[in-house]
Parts: structure tokens; C-alpha cells; sequence
């Protein structure tokens, strides 16, 4: 099996069975027949090699990004612009998407990049909270209920091909949160921490040379 492969089998197969109180909602896109579709074109296009790639984990997806599509930082706009892939899935950008796929340009394009990094997140499924979007860590409690589920999805995620030689994480809180898991499972030797796409696209526009150039840099290596 190769990466898309992997890929394909790992994301088309979730499933999440957690129920929570306290307007706490799981969103799995990945039950739909579309997102399931627009999964594997991605994958097969992009990651149909073997290649060793610098692995990427933000937080959780968002509900118009990777909880719409079921790819990570990639909202329906840039799924069809960048990546080529059709698809039905709505018209709204997310700021995330926005700004990863300027530094994917700024690399040489998709193509280029997708050869050699793997974007993911923590935890695979969106979490919406009185539905706005809500991050893993955010609660205590529900970080320690899911953190046997992101322990699990960082395992299989690297066994589709990663670089075990560092690793990149978004945001501050979740690179704390990640050290953790890190050290317990030895999962890379380094952790690279840059600051997460949404901080930079809502309170750091303005520097957004300067954050565009510090991912580059790190995911150049």
C-alpha cells in the first residue's frame, strides 16, 4: 500500500461514537458520499507515492474547512481553485484555508508541496460548541475524554509515511498539548511549533509576509 492508500482506508473507515453534554457536538464529515469521494480523488492525485513527508497537525478541523471537505485547511473554494477537485460542498472560505494555501502557492503550488508534507489535525472531526467552532483543549474534561482517540489517529497517520524526524504543530495550545502525547510515545524526535493560520489571518494580517516566510522556511527542510 502506498500513501494514498493508507490515507484512504484510514479516513473513508472513522467513525466517532462519543456523545457529549454542554452543547458539545461532534461533525464526522467523512459518513457523506461526497466527502468520501472528494477524499479519494485528493489522495490519489496527490499522494499515490511512497514518499517520506513532514507531517502537519493543527487542532481540529473547522466546520467550513477540513469539517466540510474532510481535507485538512482546505475549504470547498480552494478544494476546486487549487486543487482541481469539483465538488458541491458550498462556496464559503475559511481563514485557515486561506492562508495555508498562500504558502502552498508561495512552495511551488500543490503538486510541489503535497509531495512532501502531510497536512492533519489532532483530531479528526470538527467540534462545534452551541455551534461555533470549539477546539479539543478548550475543556479539561473533554481533552482528557478524546485524548485516547488522538494518541490512536497520530499512530495510524504515521504509518501512512512520515518523517519521523520532527514534526510541525500549529498553535501554542495544542503544541503543549501534543509535547505530552510526544514524549509518552516518542512519535518524532523534534517538535517545530508555528503559530496556527486562523491566529495569523485574524490578528496578524498585517505581518502576514513574515509568518508566510517562517513556514516556509520550516517546511523547506
Amino acid at each position: 500500500m502506498n500513501f494514498s492508500s493508507h490515507a484512504i482506508s484510514y479516513f473513508c473507515n472513522l467513525n466517532s461514537s462519543k456523545s457529549f453534554r454542554g452543547g458539545i457536538e461532534i461533525i464526522n464529515p467523512y459518513g457523506s458520499l461526497e466527502v468520501q469521494h472528494v477524499v479519494k480523488e485528493f489522495y490519489k492525485k496527490f499522494y499515490s507515492d511512497n514518499n517520506k513527508r513532514i507531517y502537519v497537525f493543527g487542532i481540529n478541523p473547522g466546520r467550513f474547512g477540513g469539517g466540510l471537505t474532510g481535507i485538512s485547511f482546505t475549504d470547498p473554494v480552494a478544494l476546486r481553485e487549487y486543487c482541481g477537485i469539483e465538488n458541491s460542498l458550498g462556496n464559503k472560505k475559511e481563514l485557515s484555508s486561506k492562508f495555508i494555501y498562500h504558502v502552498i502557492e508561495a512552495l511551488g503550488g500543490t503538486q510541489k508541496f503535497f509531495s512532501h508534507v502531510y497536512l492533519t489535525a489532532l483530531y479528526p472531526f470538527a467540534i462545534l460548541k452551541d455551534k461555533k467552532n470549539y477546539n479539543y483543549y478548550d475543556e479539561k474534561s473533554l481533552a482528557n475524554k478524546l485524548n485516547p482517540e488522538i494518541v490512536k489517529t497520530i499512530k495510524l497517520q504515521i504509518e501512512f509515511g512520515a518523517r519521523r524526524d520532527f514534526v510541525i504543530i500549529l498553535g501554542k495550545k495544542n503544541a503543549k498539548y501534543f509535547s505530552v502525547i510526544n514524549e509518552e510515545n516518542a512519535f518524532f524526535e523534534k517538535v517545530f511549533v508555528l503559530e496556527h493560520p486562523r491566529y495569523i489571518m485574524q490578528y496578524k494580517l498585517n505581518q502576514l509576509d513574515f509568518y508566510t516566510n517562517k513556514y516556509t522556511k520550516l517546511l523547506s527542510s
